[in-house]
């Protein structure tokens, strides 16, 4: 695919997007049906699409409208991009610039109002304001970034060293951060990580540093009984499975079984013990834990940056639903 190509197809998935279908979703029909994508046409469609959707309304402002197009005509020409190398209106590249669209990008988006400026729907900014306070602007706009990839060191099968030794053969440069032990940040390659040796053999995890400090925060030490009670994925089941050394029993459940379908395989590769409950199983434990790990369902506010798309379909009504449901759920 040419580079104005790779715009023509995120600007016809972002319309897609924006008529209601899940950015998941919509990528991986692309994904299946565009035989002539390769690798790398894929993971750069992905890109335009994921950062469209951070800065939606910002740059849907700029570009003219709430569409694919004024999107990203306007993250591609504020990236620095000459239109003419992109948008030529030849074979499958998108039309040229209009004079309007040329105007509204140059105008930037001084006189929006802070909703837009910021990319948040109109509903939350009265919130964000009193939970932030003047830290606001500046978490707001970090929020407008792609996140970095942190990774997790899993102690049951290596250190920070030899870890980042290994992530460093295969040109993945990463670098030690304060907020939790074990916690590396990619600097370099993160592309690479999927294909890495650490990766494959369960050295590390991927997972953001603020979700290993709450696990860690949690103090399991080895000869507990912990239960991860709203386990996912079980990110956090792992980062725990490694405080506690392989010693006591380790226990996960959620209220939807099939989101923990991947944990067994994770966990066997990190050489982790994790017993996965039955409903049956949860009913017979009784008050049997030393700790119980409760990470609640909640707006998912905090990973707006891996998941712009969740910004977008929060609603006042979702959001005055999560802490009904967190009290049921404590």
């Amino acid at each position: 695919m040419t580079p104005g190509a790779r715009l023509s197809a995120a600007i016809g998935l972002l319309d897609q997007i924006i008529a209601g279908e899940p950015a998941e979703k919509a990528l991986t029909r692309w994904s299946r049906s565009s035989r002539y994508a390769g690798s790398k046409d894929r993971a750069a469609v992905r890109d335009w699409v994921y950062a469209g959707l951070r800065r939606r309304r910002s740059l849907g402002w700029m570009g003219g409208g709430d569409s694919g197009r004024g999107i990203i005509i306007a993250a591609a020409l504020t990236s620095g991009s000459d239109p003419s190398d992109f948008f030529t209106g030849t074979g499958f590249d998108p039309d040229p610039p209009t004079t309007r669209e040329l105007a509204g990008i140059a105008q930037g988006v001084s006189g929006a109002p802070d909703a837009v400026r910021w990319d948040v729907p109109d509903f939350l900014v009265s919130d964000l304001r009193a939970s932030l306070g003047e830290k606001m602007p500046a978490i707001l706009e970090a929020m407008q970034e792609r996140a970095p990839v942190d990774l997790r060191v899993n102690t049951l099968k290596s250190n920070v060293d030899a870890a980042t030794v290994v992530l460093a053969r295969d040109g993945i440069m990463a670098e030690p951060l304060a907020l939790a032990r074990g916690a590396l940040r990619v600097l370099e390659n993160p592309r690479s990580l999927a294909s890495s040796r650490a990766y494959s053999q369960g050295m590390v995890e991927l997972q953001d540093v603020s979700s290993q400090f709450a696990a860690l925060f949690a103090g399991a030490r080895p000869g507990m009984r912990v239960l991860d009670y709203c386990a996912g994925g079980g990110g956090k089941s792992l980062a725990i499975a490694s405080q506690m050394r392989g010693q006591g029993e380790l226990l996960a459940w959620d209220a939807n079984p099939r989101r923990m379908n991947d944990l067994p395989v994770r966990a066997s590769r990190a050489n982790a013990n994790v017993r996965v409950l039955s409903a049956d199983d949860l009913k017979q434990l009784g008050a049997s834990c030393d700790i119980v790990f409760v990470d609640v369902p909640c707006s998912g506010t905090g990973a707006w940056r891996r998941n712009p798309d969740s910004k977008w379909r929060l609603t006042r009504k979702m959001l005055d639903s999560y802490p009904p449901l967190q009290d049921r759920v404590l």
